[in-house]
């Protein structure tokens, strides 16, 4: 005998209170996934500063906030960015499928100094990594650092950094 599709599942099972139930678990990933399609705009925010330039960055610090990142965003002001943490010093890389601006990439050692800077191409999936174990990433638009003339070994300052 082939095994039951859902409908007949559905149809033979007895306990009414499951019928409803399964039903509102699929509509809440059905939202859970349509919402992964719209920017994070409503993270933390924290105040960094490299020399005399102020840096405005969301904070992502969970496992969702850190994946989500900035996909899905169509612009973002030239002194905003965002800052994603890490439990722990590890290899970071990153990429930008679902990314749509063009941006720069600060990979960030403890005491906030950059280690190394990158720039990466909007919906591509190139791995932009740390050339050594960081646990802070700091995303920018496209070509901030160099227009600021911050560089490797750089200073960030702020609350992260203490």
């Amino acid at each position: 005998m082939p095994a039951p599709s859902a409908g007949i599942f559905f149809g033979a099972c007895e306990n009414v209170a499951m019928q409803k139930l399964i039903p509102l678990a699929f509509a809440f990933l059905a939202t859970a996934a349509a919402a992964q399609d719209q920017p994070q705009t409503d993270l933390p925010r924290v105040k960094l500063t490299a020399g005399m330039h102020i840096i405005d960055a969301q904070v992502a610090a969970t496992p969702e906030q850190r994946m989500t990142g900035l996909m899905h965003r169509k612009e973002m002001p030239q002194h905003e960015g965002m800052l994603f943490v890490f439990e722990e010093p590890t290899p970071q890389c990153f990429w930008m499928k679902n990314t749509l601006l063009p941006l720069a990439i600060a990979f960030v050692a403890d005491n906030g100094t950059i280690v190394n800077i990158d720039e990466m191409a909007p919906q591509t999936l190139d791995s932009h990594c740390s050339t050594k174990p960081v646990r802070y990433v700091l995303e920018m638009n496209k070509g901030w650092f160099a227009r600021k003339g911050i560089k490797a070994g750089a200073k960030l300052e702020g609350p992260p950094f203490r």
